[in-house]
């Protein structure tokens, strides 16, 4: 087998991502850069078929990368890329037994995700001025992502259709392309229907464009997830001195629902979880949250 099939079969495996498994692009581009930091070090080694591929060079591989200064964390996801490619490859016979099953992933510190006080909510969605188009998109935009706990993803492909104001939820597709409901509240319903009333009108007249896409930019462009992120963070860091991501808005109406009293498997539907086990990590930083907020709260402490 050639260096060029050894590409090969990489490029069919992302093919089969892409159109049988429903990944993300974002996805796709992840693995295909995991597996061209593979497919490098087979090449400095002289392999040309797959089969040469032993757990004994994995494990090498695994070193070469530590060498190359990578960090753990980007040591582990690129061995869960090998891994999966190395089940498609036995899958499809290009290889007889599996390299990759001997394999241990690397261990790592459990980091905790950034989480905002009830507080902090309150400050920083009161203090975005809502008299402009922008400045109401932008409310809009955080009211959902911390009704809902949707990823950036998933608010930014929104569609008009996906909206039930009559029901107060939003039909959602996430990874996978699996769907879920995810439920409003009064005050994100009431922020969203004057967005899509009010400034939506006026910021798509900027474009000539057609779309069914809820946030738009100022030109009248579909936002992206960048956009929406940079939008986040500049919010955070001017009105709570701090950066934050949509994720940490996410991950705080996991573990204010659960501070709440929701059911742990309730909030692993709302959140699209596939596993109780992804869900859990908020018991954790629940009682982190807790402890800190004691902390700061108690005359004794």
């Amino acid at each position: 087998m050639s260096e060029g099939k050894l590409f090969g079969a990489v490029d069919e495996f992302l093919r089969q991502l892409k159109v049988v498994r429903k990944a993300s692009g974002h996805t796709v581009r992840a693995y295909a850069r995991d597996l061209a930091d593979f497919v490098a070090f087979l090449e400095v080694e002289g392999l040309k078929e797959w089969q040469q591929v032993t757990t004994v060079l994995l494990r090498q591989y695994l070193n070469w990368l530590f060498v190359k200064g990578y960090e753990r964390r980007s040591i582990a996801r690129k061995l869960s890329s090998v891994r999966s490619f190395f089940r498609f490859l036995a899958r499809m016979g290009y290889i007889n037994v599996n390299p990759a099953l001997d394999l241990k992933q690397p261990k790592l510190p459990q980091k905790l995700p950034s989480v905002l006080e009830v507080s902090e909510i309150e400050q920083l969605f009161s203090s975005i001025k809502t008299s402009t188009p922008r400045g109401l998109r932008d409310r809009a935009i955080l009211e959902l992502l911390y009704a809902t706990g949707l990823r950036v993803s998933e608010v930014a492909n929104l569609r008009i259709s996906d909206i039930d104001f009559a029901e107060k939820l939003v039909r959602v597709k996430g990874k996978g392309s699996k769907e879920r409901i995810a439920l409003l509240h009064d005050e994100a319903l009431h922020w969203l229907e004057r967005y899509i009333t009010v400034s939506r009108p006026i910021l798509l007249k900027r474009s000539k464009q057609v779309t069914e896409i809820v946030f738009v930019s100022q030109k009248g462009t579909p936002l992206t997830v960048r956009q929406i992120h940079r939008i986040v963070d500049n919010y955070a860091r001017k009105f709570l001195g701090r950066r934050i991501s949509p994720h940490a808005l996410r991950h705080s109406f996991a573990t204010h629902l659960l501070e709440g009293g929701a059911d742990l498997r309730v909030i692993q539907e709302l959140l699209g979880h596939s596993s109780l086990a992804a869900t859990q990590i908020y018991t954790r930083l629940s009682r982190t949250h807790l402890k800190r907020v004691y902390e700061k709260a108690h005359p004794r402490s």
